[in-house]
């Protein structure tokens, strides 16, 4: 491998890692909260098992979640020097906006959650609670509009051959952070929806199968179960309409993204949406593809109607050619890719199976939610000795229909690493290949090395998670809250719930 995919790669494994953590502790953050908010209002002591519970897990997932970020920035400065020095003008703002106001808020009440449990007033703690869990979305929403500008760079101009940020409003209002947020919050909601339903369901087999629908414990675990359906069924429902708007947006600003997520090689007019296809879809003239479709579904993905015209692969080749060029820059720099032609066809198959496992993984958590709502009703819970695990099993659905939709999202735009502004009002000449964005001072071997190494920190880190996970979700509600004490006796747990 040259110096390009060995890059790639580091930054696809620490990537992917790291975001296996960040929509748990987005999504699990707000449900706790909301469970906070049950407790306060009803007082109910099931409620604030929930929360302590469920607190506990969100904690350790946030800790992981911090450390293999802080790697990011270590593989930025390493890999990907000279696409930092491009987009250091405009990232600085949102990124700084995420690690001060986002960021900050996010440590400064989360120490104070675990500190303040009868510290703080009830009131107080709690807006701790939500103060925190909303700054986890907040910091999401800076993150995904640096993300966002790759995609479609806005509110720049261009100088010396480098983005100057001109505006921090179209920035941050930029149509597809607005469209990318909400797609994003419901995926993560989809994520902690499940991770309540697979714990939850595994106690309830394993302890309460056959304790009393009115025990305490029993209650608390049927109410985290059927909380979690609700909030999954509820989040797909978003994903599907706000991928939706997402996917009309990528048709106008990314059409060969699109057209590579349907293996669509030939312009159609009306176009047909591809189930699945059989064939090789590596070759951008699919004449051995055989492809199942659904009639006219793509035009109204693509366009809001029935009828209108979908530009495929090949279509699309010439027009990219025309308005970037067709070879590289002859610049020492980009090492063998100088002065070569440029591949715009972004790796078919990883758009094509990657845009409809992020679908097929979403859609089979959402139908496992609403399973569980039906067997669930009335206090019910399934006898079969097969359901608890393959609840548990279908934690990872969401989990991998993220990851998907992640890889396909930046797969799907390359060879660009800042994607052009199709619109003409867009400022000319602001994009970047991937090739022209990695570091030209580092070998092939040092940045092996630091892949290899970082795989094997990523992996220690990976037991040590699922370790503290399971240490905690064996242990309870009993091994974050002691049992109540006799009447007249005082129970000191002030810091029961601190590490």
């Amino acid at each position: 491998m040259d110096l390009l995919d060995i890059a790639r790669w580091q930054f696809g494994i620490t990537t992917v890692y790291h975001f296996l953590m960040v929509p748990l502790t987005i999504g699990l953050a707000v449900l706790v909260a909301g469970m906070q908010t049950a407790w306060y209002r009803t007082g109910k002591r099931r409620y604030l098992k929930m929360t302590k519970f469920w607190g506990k897990l969100l904690l350790i997932n946030f800790a992981m979640g911090v450390v293999t970020g802080i790697v990011q920035e270590f593989q930025f400065g390493m890999a990907w020097s000279a696409y930092s020095r491009f987009v250091g003008d405009v990232f600085g703002a949102p990124l700084a906006m995420e690690g001060l106001m986002a960021f900050f808020v996010e440590s400064t009440f989360l120490g104070l959650w675990i500190f303040g449990w009868d510290r703080l007033s009830k009131g107080v703690h709690l807006a701790c609670a939500w103060a925190f869990s909303l700054a986890t979305v907040l910091s999401a929403y800076f993150i995904l509009a640096a993300n966002s500008w790759m995609q479609h760079p806005v509110g720049i101009e261009l100088i010396d051959g480098r983005p100057r940020l001109t505006s921090i409003s179209a920035l941050l209002t930029n149509n597809t952070v607005l469209a990318a947020l909400p797609h994003t919050v419901f995926g993560c909601f989809a994520v902690a929806g499940s991770f309540l339903i697979g714990i939850a369901a595994w106690q309830i087999a394993r302890h309460h199968r056959d304790s009393s629908p009115d025990d305490e414990d029993r209650r608390a675990w049927h109410a985290s179960l059927r909380l979690g359906a609700w909030v999954a069924v509820v989040a797909f429902a978003g994903l599907a309409i706000s991928g939706d708007v997402q996917g009309k947006l990528m048709f106008q600003q990314q059409p060969m993204k699109m057209a590579s997520a349907e293996a669509l090689c030939h312009s159609e007019a009306p176009a047909s949406f591809s189930i699945f296809a059989i064939g090789d879809v590596r070759q951008p003239n699919c004449e051995d593809v055989k492809s199942f479709t659904v009639p006219y579904v793509l035009s109204y993905l693509a366009n809001g109607d029935l009828t209108s015209e979908v530009k495929g692969v090949q279509a699309l080749v010439p027009e990219y050619q025309a308005r970037y060029g067709t070879h590289y820059p002859d610049d020492p720099r980009l090492g063998p890719y100088a002065g070569q032609p440029i591949d715009y066809v972004p790796n078919l198959p990883v758009t094509y199976w990657g845009f409809r496992f992020m679908i097929g993984f979403g859609a089979l958590a959402a139908l496992g939610a609403v399973l569980v709502l039906w067997l669930t009703r009335r206090g019910r819970f399934p006898a079969g000795r097969f359901w608890a695990p393959l609840a548990v099993l279908s934690i990872a659905l969401p989990f991998l229909g993220n990851i998907a939709g992640w890889v396909f999202t930046e797969m799907g735009r390359q060879p660009f690493v800042v994607v052009p502004n199709p619109d003409p009002s867009g400022v000319d000449g602001v994009w970047m290949y991937t090739a022209s964005a990695v570091s030209a001072g580092v070998t092939p071997g040092e940045l092996l090395t630091s892949v290899i190494t970082l795989t094997v920190l990523y992996g220690v880190l990976a037991v040590v998670e699922i370790f503290l996970i399971v240490r905690y979700v064996r242990g309870g509600f009993a091994g974050v809250l002691p049992s109540e004490p006799p009447e007249g006796e005082k129970n000191e747990e002030a810091l029961s719930f601190a590490y």
